[in-house]
């Protein structure tokens, strides 16, 4: 099961007198992730090197350093500890001792580990969108009951009748909702997938 932060985390090292600062924070779009890299990153320091993942997309940059060097540890990190919808940067002041490319890699690598390992993580849970009609008389009995189900409202209309409401929920979830909402209408309400 994946996981992700829960809140934004940060690790500092120094190794061979380069100081390594690590930050990380969940990300739920490319444009986020490119906005957290942006807003982290030092333009004094001598390289910010970043990556990020969510879901099947990823990217990654070593921004100056060897190709391979940094930016591929800094996703293997975030892969090797099982995260989704995360951005680390990885930011290096150079200390003045070459570190080898096994040495930026480990360092780079192992500092975007040790930062995702601090922080707070929590798991991602996928959720199956769903839309129903509910009518005014069975409404709060309907969102009294959707913390049962760990079901979000996403978005919530009302008409002459009652309330359209789109729910997102685990899939795990979408029988027994399903049968709470007919039995609060006795029959006259359905829940449907979007």
């Amino acid at each position: 099961m994946a996981v992700t932060l829960a809140a934004p985390a940060d690790y500092r090292e120094e190794i061979r007198k380069s100081r390594f600062l690590a930050q990380a924070a969940a990300v739920a779009s490319a444009e986020e992730a490119q906005a957290f890299i942006a807003r982290v990153s030092d333009p004094a320091a001598t390289h910010n090197c970043w990556a990020w993942k969510i879901g099947i997309q990823y990217r990654f940059n070593d921004d100056g350093e060897p190709g391979g060097t940094a930016g591929r540890p800094i996703l293997a990190a975030i892969e090797g500890q099982g995260f989704d919808q995360v951005a680390v940067v990885v930011t290096r002041w150079y200390g003045g001792i070459q570190l080898g490319t096994g040495g930026l890699a480990r360092a780079y690598g192992g500092s975007a580990a040790k930062c995702l390992q601090g922080g707070a993580a929590v798991e991602l849970v996928q959720r199956t969108r769903c839309a129903c009609h509910c009518g005014f008389a069975e409404l709060a009995l309907l969102k009294s009951r959707l913390t049962d189900f760990e079901a979000l409202i996403e978005s919530e209309t009302f008409d002459a009748d009652g309330a359209r409401l789109t729910l997102a929920l685990p899939e795990r979830h979408v029988a027994g909702l399903e049968r709470l909402l007919a039995d609060i209408s006795r029959g006259r309400e359905q829940l449907r997938r979007l």
